[in-house]
């Protein structure tokens, strides 16, 4: 016992953090830079842009790290299940007392690897529908406003903005992104949808065509053309796009998405638009053409005419013959007058002969007959006429008789009136002193008023009476 406590007590003693700092250096001395090869797994980025991971093969897991800074140059994106190298250096996490790799450099473990990612996302946003050629609108024929995005250094937008000059200048609207390295997406697709945000009758132009150029380069450098945010934002472009990356041999996933594919920039330029000499030429050769199809018109209808009067008559001729007409007719014209005159003037005296003296008295007989019987008639009719309006006047004078104040005086009442034969109808009227004449059935009495008292205060007294009583 004395012993083991003799050799405890000669062990050095650690802090938790003295102890983690020792296991750092000597992981890092150990090992320094590594090449580690596994398949990505967890993969997340952070908002502050630093990349965290797990890398794996069948029997182990060590985590990654990857720093903002080396982040931004990778080539291509990272996801799970895509099998990389990664260099870097091994250290420890005294934290969570872990090691990790601190990535350098990553990069696909092989093409083979890119390629089976990208084929995988090719298929499945074909079966989304994104790639369907009848989603695919036939560009403008001279478009006035052209939108290129593209990096705005390098030689692509200088080819571009060239060719353009040469076939048929127009305006163009460069959209600066980058179009290599972690953001790249994003912008491509940011710069589209932008682009379509434009209003048709705004401040900036509207682009009838769109044209995403990006000279030749790796599979990895190109690798921002197959993200899935600039596939699905060319497919939503409502203005019509051409896609132009890389070299003739190179293919991204938005050459399908696109309304059309140029094998090269300076291809996507002659895609744009037609070649200004050739439209000049083909003008004016249509014109011409269509000036000698306007003489050969004229002249073959100017023959037409010709053959056309040939076969007519001349005018004088024709005035001729109807003034011949006119003269024969005129001759005519006053012999048959008279021939007219006269057989009317004997149809005026047959008719004449026709009126004798028998058959005007017979017309006057007829006539007084027919008086006689409306004579006949007459006076029954006006003799019913009289009776009817004898009975209506009887039953008015009734009626006239019953509803006179006359009548009414005989039961009683009386008819007040002023001395100037006014008649008094309220109360209010009369005034003390006041001289009346009062109608009663048998005749007239004259009368003085004394006093006058309202009907209300009259009513308002017998209501008093009566509840006295």
């Amino acid at each position: 016992m004395a012993e083991a406590a003799a050799v405890q007590a000669n062990l050095p003693e650690f802090s938790v953090s003295e102890l983690s700092l020792a296991l750092k250096r000597t992981v890092e001395n150990a090992f320094g830079l590594v090449r580690v090869r596994g398949e990505l797994s967890g993969f997340k980025r952070a908002a502050s842009g630093h990349l965290y991971f797990a890398l794996k093969d069948a029997d182990a897991v060590i985590d990654g790290v990857c720093w903002k800074s080396t982040a931004g140059r990778l080539r291509f994106r990272p996801e799970d299940g895509l099998e990389v190298v990664c260099t870097g250096r091994l250290t420890t996490y005294p934290g969570r007392s872990k090691y990790q790799l601190i990535v350098e450099r990553m990069e696909p473990a092989g093409i083979g690897a890119l390629l089976a990612q990208l084929e995988e996302r090719r298929k499945r946003l074909a079966a989304e529908g994104l790639f369907d050629q009848g989603r695919k609108r036939p560009l403008p024929h001279m478009p006035q406003v052209i939108g290129v995005v593209t990096s705005p250094t390098g030689a692509v937008i200088r080819d571009i903005l060239h060719r353009l000059r040469d076939r048929c200048p127009c305006h163009v609207l460069v959209w600066p992104v980058l179009v290599q390295g972690d953001g790249a997406a994003a912008q491509v697709a940011a710069a589209i949808e932008g682009f379509n945000r434009l209003a048709p009758d705004g401040p900036v132009p509207r682009p009838e065509l769109l044209i995403v150029a990006r000279g030749g380069g790796a599979l990895e450098d190109l690798w921002a053309f197959n993200e899935e945010v600039v596939v699905r934002a060319a497919a939503a472009s409502r203005i019509p796009l051409i896609a132009a990356i890389g070299h003739e041999t190179d293919t991204t996933l938005i050459d399908f998405a696109a309304d059309r594919r140029a094998p090269t920039p300076t291809a996507a330029a002659e895609l744009a638009v037609p070649v200004r000499v050739e439209l000049l030429a083909r003008v004016s050769d249509l014109g011409g053409r269509l000036l000698a199809g306007g003489q050969r018109l004229l002249d073959r209808r100017r023959d037409l005419l010709a053959a056309l009067a040939r076969g007519l008559r001349h005018p004088r001729d024709l005035l001729l013959a109807k003034a011949q007409r006119l003269d024969d007719v005129a001759a005519r014209l006053g012999p048959a007058l008279l021939a007219g005159v006269r057989k009317r003037g004997e149809r005026l005296a047959r008719a004449a002969g026709a009126l004798r003296p028998a058959f005007i008295a017979r017309q006057i007989r007829q006539d007084t007959r027919q008086l006689e019987r409306l004579g006949a008639r007459l006076a029954p009719a006006a003799r019913r006429r009289l009776d009817v309006a004898q009975k209506a006047l009887d039953a008015a004078g009734k009626l006239l008789e019953s509803l006179s104040y006359e009548r009414v005086l005989e039961r009683g009442y009386a008819v007040v009136r002023r001395r100037d034969g006014e008649p008094v109808t309220s109360v209010t009227a009369l005034k003390a002193g006041s001289a009346i004449d009062i109608e009663l059935r048998d005749g007239k009495a004259a009368a003085t008023i004394d006093g006058a008292k309202p009907a209300r205060r009259r009513e308002e007294d017998a209501e008093k009476q009566g509840r006295l009583i």
